[in-house]
Formats: C-alpha cells, structure tokens, sequence
C-alpha cells in the first residue's frame, strides 16, 4: 500500500522538508527488559540508514551499572566503522554522554556528535540523575565546551518539558530557563522531551513560544514526544506550524523512559512519517523498508512494533498477497 499512499497534500505555513531523527537503536533499546547482540544491533542501524534514515543515534556511553543493555558502546561502534555505516555520506551519528568519563569513551569511540541530558524539574533530576537541575547544567557544561573546543556539534536533551510524574505540571517557564542555559553553553540543538507524554497542542505551542522568547531559534529546536495519550502525532503538527524541522522518533514505537513512571513508547517513526509524506514533507525515508526493519526487529526482540502505520501497512501486504 505505502507507494501509493498517502496521498500528500501540502498546508500553508508548513516546512518543505523535516529531518526524522531515529533514536531506536540507543532510547529504544535501553528499554529492554533483555540485552540485544551486539550484532543485531549492528544491522538495525544499517537497516535505518538503508531505510533513508539520515539522523541517527547510536548508543549511550553511559555506566553499564546503570543501563545494561547498552554496555557494548564500543563494540557497536567498531562494527558499525568497520562496515562503513558510520561513514555514510550524509549520515548524521549521535551519541549520549552522560558525563566526562562518558564523553572521553566516545570521542575515543570515534564520535561525531554527542549528546548531554538535563531535566526541567528537580525530582527527575534526583531520580534519574542522582544530582539537581543545577547540578546537572554544572555537569553537561565541562562535556558541551570540550566538545565544541573539539569542533563537535553537541545536542542537548531537556526531560519533562511538559509534566512530571512526581511533581505534576511543569512550569513553561523552568523549561526556558534550562533550554537557556544550554543554548549558551554552546549546545546546538536543543530536543524538548515529553517524557511521559501528557502534551497538548496548545501545551506545545506554549512551551517553544517561551523558549523561542529566550533567545533560541527554531532551527536549534527539536521534539521528543511519546505517546502515552495518543497525543504526539497532534503535537508534531504544532512543532511544525512553529517552525520547528527537526523531530525524534523511534523505528516501530521501541523504547520508553525507564525511569519515568507511567511513560509508554515514543512516537514510532513509521507513523511519523506517514503523516509528514501526507503533508507532502519530505524526509527522504522510504517507508516501505522502514516497516520491513521494524518487522524484523520485532522478531528480533519476540514482541510487534508498536506502530499503527507498520502494523497497517504489514497486514496491507498479507491481504493483497491472500487475494
């Protein structure tokens, strides 16, 4: 079905063109309860770039104490430079760095780009971080400037941008100030989480016209939105109505944050895509191998993608194949 479909039809005031930045193969699989070979991860991300995926993050190089399932940072890396997927042109690899000693395994891992993680909300910080929302900032500052003295693009994640599980509603306000503060560090994109997926429209429109107020351009910009409430396709269309071209998702729904109670999978990137092809966006992703990477996958890990769109387009097959 999906060569035919959907058939697009361009809105006033929308971007021509979003990157898709697929966070499968490092936020996806953390969330699982097994630890995946290194080798099945190795073909997931060379699936993804085959797919047209441009914007990828790889992997954590994070305490193995503390995310398990993504202990082989360096072993993943070596697979995927030895077959060339790293040096794929026009390819973009993004790692998580959660400290300074995270930082110097993935330049010595032969990063390109790296990410740092803050919260917008002190309890998260606490839970997820073992540190405060200040202390965080401190922590990321050292690993942004090194990076960037480095020439390295540096993007920074910003969690509970829109409601805490432990504290309820989070303040618009808290959520400029720690974009901010980052964006002077040197970051150079910013990515606004909806960890546990509570946003709204009118809640996204609210929040990047703050941010946007403190100095950041939409082009720094980008959203991370799960969708616990069946919110984040609606959330995406707000995100792009303010400009913003960049939007994470992960291949067949993988992933949620493990530390965030109440948060389910993010945004899968084949329903993503289906809306922004609908809108006549493009993203240079071919859909139809993008569905059969998130089948295989899902075989690869015994459950289904979590994904109306594959699921859709998957069972589209089998009739037509039937008749």
């Amino acid at each position: 079905m999906s060569p035919r479909f959907p058939h697009p039809h361009r809105a006033a005031g929308l971007p021509d063109r979003v990157r898709v930045h697929e966070v499968g193969p490092r936020d996806g699989l953390q969330a699982e309860a097994g630890v995946v070979p290194v080798g099945v991860k190795a073909e997931f991300c060379r699936r993804l770039v085959g797919a047209g995926v441009t914007s990828l993050e790889v992997t954590s190089f994070v305490s193995p104490r503390w995310v398990p399932q993504l202990a082989d940072a360096e072993e993943l890396m070596e697979q995927l430079r030895s077959d060339g997927t790293l040096t794929a042109p026009n390819l973009r690899t993004v790692v998580l760095t959660p400290n300074r000693r995270g930082y110097d395994r993935a330049l010595a891992a032969g990063a390109t780009e790296i990410a740092v993680f803050v919260s917008a909300t002190q309890t998260f910080a606490r839970r997820n971080l073992n540190s405060t929302v200040e202390g965080a900032l401190a922590a990321a500052a050292p690993v942004v400037a090194e990076a960037r003295s480095a020439g390295l693009p540096v993007r920074g994640y910003v969690s509970m941008c829109f409601g805490d599980p432990w504290e309820g509603p989070v303040a618009v306000a808290d959520v400029a100030r720690v974009t901010g503060q980052l964006i002077e560090m040197g970051a150079t994109t910013i990515s606004l989480g909806d960890t546990i997926g509570v946003a709204t429209p009118g809640h996204v429109a609210g929040v990047l016209a703050a941010v946007l107020d403190v100095g950041a351009r939409a082009e720094q910009l980008a959203v991370h939105f799960h969708d616990t409430y069946g919110q984040a396709l609606a959330n995406v269309l707000a995100a792009l109505q303010h400009g913003i071209t960049e939007i994470d998702s992960s291949a067949g729904g993988l992933g949620r944050c493990p530390y965030a109670r109440g948060a389910t999978g993010n945004l899968a990137t084949e329903d993503l895509v289906w809306m922004l092809h609908g809108l006549g966006i493009n993203t240079g992703i071919d859909l139809d191998v993008l569905v059969d990477t998130s089948m295989w996958m899902g075989g690869q890990l015994g459950h289904p993608p979590a994904s109306a769109t594959a699921t859709a387009i998957n069972n589209s097959r089998r009739t037509t194949t039937d008749a």
